[in-house]
């Protein structure tokens, strides 16, 4: 699907080397097509000769058609909070480790970006959860996940006696280390490391996984994106755990408050170039298949 796409920012941690390369060799590519650059105002690469508009995060989410992400998950799950809802997609070059978000090769990106920009993709709409931590008091503080909101013990070694509801209906009473709730594009990330299920990413899913539960029949579920999770902490000598989304903090969750997580309207729409498959995806970062020299009949993978 063609759109309108005029002013481009470049998003990733300058700081590496390897990123700062590509975000060079992009900004070029793009400028010298006629497109409009945007890159953060700091911490980006010094682009000798090229026409590169410097701006605030503000200007950033505000301006931007298009925002090219390159690093890791992380720089494009940042990106995701940076525009808050708003219908511009997201483009991930992979400089990290596994790269389920950023998926684009440095060698492929330059001509996949020239798919992207020439309507040549696919939209990949994934959903968010919204996350909302009351207090006590009543005071209320809301942050947007794309893959997952954590409660995990903060400053003790102690682990964490907690509850959780669904939709108002008890669930069950848990010991551990916290809990992930995760999207179906946040399967793969912390929830798959504690023994959650990979979730194909257009399934409106929501996972809850336990982190290291003090008892094995304390096992990952599987609900809605529609339920109404909430979660409060149980009395305890030194009880205290911290709530993230997507590895941004959103506070401390203490005896007495409450952390509700549910659906919100907003999505993020990921591109991918011609012939993205989500399962060649897993075969690729998770080291699947039949072995090198046995590849599935009419398979013409490297």
């Amino acid at each position: 699907m063609a759109r309108n796409i005029r002013k481009i920012a470049l998003i990733g941690r300058a700081t590496d080397l390897r990123v700062a390369d590509a975000m060079s060799a992009l900004g070029a590519h793009l400028a010298g097509a006629g497109y409009a650059v945007l890159v953060a105002a700091d911490g980006a690469p010094n682009f000798q000769g090229i026409n590169i508009t410097r701006a605030s995060e503000t200007q950033i989410a505000s301006e931007s058609d298009l925002i090219i992400a390159i690093g890791g998950d992380g720089t494009l799950l940042y990106a995701a909070r940076l525009l808050a809802g708003r219908d511009v997609p997201l483009f991930g070059v992979n400089r990290g480790r596994l790269g389920f978000l950023t998926d684009v090769t440095p060698a492929q990106m330059l001509e996949c970006v020239d798919q992207v920009l020439a309507g040549d993709c696919i939209e990949d709409h994934r959903t968010m959860l919204g996350a909302t931590l009351t207090s006590r008091a009543g005071k209320a503080q809301s942050m947007q996940a794309l893959n997952d909101v954590v409660l995990q013990k903060w400053e003790t070694g102690r682990i964490l006696d907690f509850e959780t509801t669904i939709d108002g209906r008890y669930v069950n009473t848990h010991g551990g280390d916290g809990l992930v709730v995760a999207t179906a594009t946040g399967s793969t990330a912390y929830a798959l490391s504690c023994g959650g299920p990979i979730v194909e990413p257009n399934l409106d899913v929501v996972v809850l996984v336990p982190i290291c539960p003090h008892t094995l029949s304390d096992r990952p579920i599987v609900v809605s994106t529609r339920a109404r999770i909430e979660v409060r902490l149980l009395e305890r000598p030194d009880t205290k755990a911290q709530i993230t989304c997507d590895g941004a903090m959103l506070g401390d969750l203490e005896p007495g408050d409450v952390l509700s997580i549910g659906p919100t309207a907003a999505r993020v729409t990921l591109l991918h170039p011609p012939g993205y498959e989500y399962f060649r995806l897993l075969r690729s970062k998770l080291h699947w298949g039949r072995g090198a020299f046995q590849q599935p009949a009419g398979s013409h993978e490297d």
